[in-house]
């Protein structure tokens, strides 16, 4: 069975009526199950000149638009009123306004909060692809199962008129330089997708006298790097940008393009070209009871308490400092809270070493009742999968009682209980990736 069965089992164990539920990626989906994007994700690494994201208008629906810009946690209170009063969502998606993965701490914490407090709903994320190769791993850790990376031409000279800049860390690239480092990147990212088990769409954005002859071409690479389905995306002419003057493309061109490109995949047909604050069924709309619902989640200042996993867990050897390293715990003091303090729960055991990724995740699971767990160190590997089950790693060193009195409050450690690196500790493999 390959990873793309496996992950469909998963999902089927979890819930059997919404595998292929995505509206976007299964026609028969559209007018069943609804979306709903968190628009957690402001900033964008690539300029695109049919791009403009300035405008909230409630009538306009195109990508890049939002009312309103959410953290992670105002995205899940969002999300739990929402799934409260409907129960028709089968998908949560982040599609902007800007890149996702442009966002990545804000992208990846949502993921993480949604696939925790709502396991049943499928995740999925549209992206340029110019960062999605570094985060592949995770995404797949977070059980994403669907993805949409955007492809407009495989001409670095073609997308040079079609990205003004393309922003690698603090480098600006621009004109073949930037259009082909992009491409680049994308292609890469493909590559890494292929064996992770996710449904990925390319779009193409069809803009009339510059890629439209080039876009089957794209189709054709694509499917060859893993792609399974395409959207050919007629050009929305924003008024603002360095497009603004250019016709849309007719619908003759649109059914000539689609027809090549349909040629080496399927094709998405049904497209919405949607917000990146959308939410319900495809054709319903901007909804005024999901707009206020925006709003409202949009002016929390207080996170909602965390209920389900009310406990911090300590790696310790003694019982009173933080001087454990994840890897080399044998045992967690789990601590609970209690009136206006807290008391210690009990000494839970942790897995035995070794199993690699098994480890981390028989781990998460031991602490599926915490919030936290306070860590002297820990590796890169573990961290991410313990994260992505949506428990939270604190490196400090100090006191046990001076780290939790703020923790449970939920304010941040005293600056003086930072952790300063010295080195992994005696059980350390020496592979750096947390001492398993």
């Amino acid at each position: 069975m390959n990873d793309l069965a496996v992950i469909r089992k998963n999902l089927e164990r979890t819930a059997p009526s919404r595998v292929g539920g995505h509206p976007c990626f299964d026609p028969k989906a559209r007018a069943r199950w609804a979306r709903v994007h968190l628009p957690v994700a402001p900033a964008c690494n690539v300029s695109c000149n049919f791009c403009d994201r300035r405008f909230d208008c409630t009538n306009e629906s195109r990508p890049g638009v939002t009312s309103v810009l959410l953290s992670p946690w105002q995205a899940l209170a969002y999300l739990d009123g929402l799934v409260a009063r409907r129960q028709d969502v089968a998908v949560v998606g982040i599609a902007g306004p800007g890149d996702p993965l442009a966002n990545p701490e804000a992208t990846l914490e949502t993921l993480r909060l949604v696939r925790t407090h709502h396991p049943d709903l499928l995740l999925c994320l549209a992206t340029n692809g110019l960062t999605l190769a570094e985060h592949a791993a995770e995404l797949k850790l977070l059980r994403l199962s669907h993805l949409t990376i955007t492809i407009n031409t495989l001409d670095p000279a073609t997308g040079a008129r079609i990205y003004a800049w393309v922003r690698d860390g603090e480098r600006v690239l621009r004109g073949e330089e930037g259009a082909g480092f992009l491409l680049e990147r994308q292609l890469a990212a493909l590559d890494a997708l292929r064996d992770a088990g996710i449904l990925i769409k390319v779009n193409s954005i069809l803009v009339p006298g510059i890629n439209d002859e080039q876009i089957p071409d794209v189709a054709a690479e694509v499917k060859r790097r893993g792609a399974h389905l395409f959207n050919c995306v007629p050009l929305i002419p924003a008024m603002g940008t360095p497009f603004a003057s250019l016709p849309p493309p007719n619908p003759t061109m649109v059914s000539r393009v689609r027809a090549a490109a349909g040629a080496h995949l399927p094709l998405m047909e049904h497209c919405s070209r949607c917000r990146a604050d959308a939410c319900g069924l495809l054709n319903e709309g901007t909804v005024e009871a999901s707009l206020s619902a925006l709003r409202t989640a949009a002016a929390l200042t207080i996170p909602p308490a965390t209920t389900a996993r009310p406990n911090i867990a300590v790696a310790t050897r003694e019982g009173l400092l933080i001087n454990g390293h994840l890897g080399e715990a044998a045992t967690f003091a789990v601590f609970a809270p209690e009136g206006s303090g807290f008391r210690l729960l009990e000494n839970r055991p942790a897995p035995f070493p070794g199993g690699r990724l098994d480890r981390w995740r028989d781990l998460a699971a031991g602490l599926a009742d915490c919030k936290a767990v306070l860590v002297a160190g820990v590796g890169p590997i573990p961290r991410r999968t313990l994260e992505s089950s949506g428990l939270r790693v604190v490196e400090a060193e100090g006191l046990i009682e001076d780290a939790l009195e703020p923790l449970f409050r939920g304010a941040p450690l005293p600056a003086s209980m930072a952790r300063r690196f010295e080195g992994c500790g005696n059980a350390c493999a020496g592979t750096g990736q947390g001492c398993g």
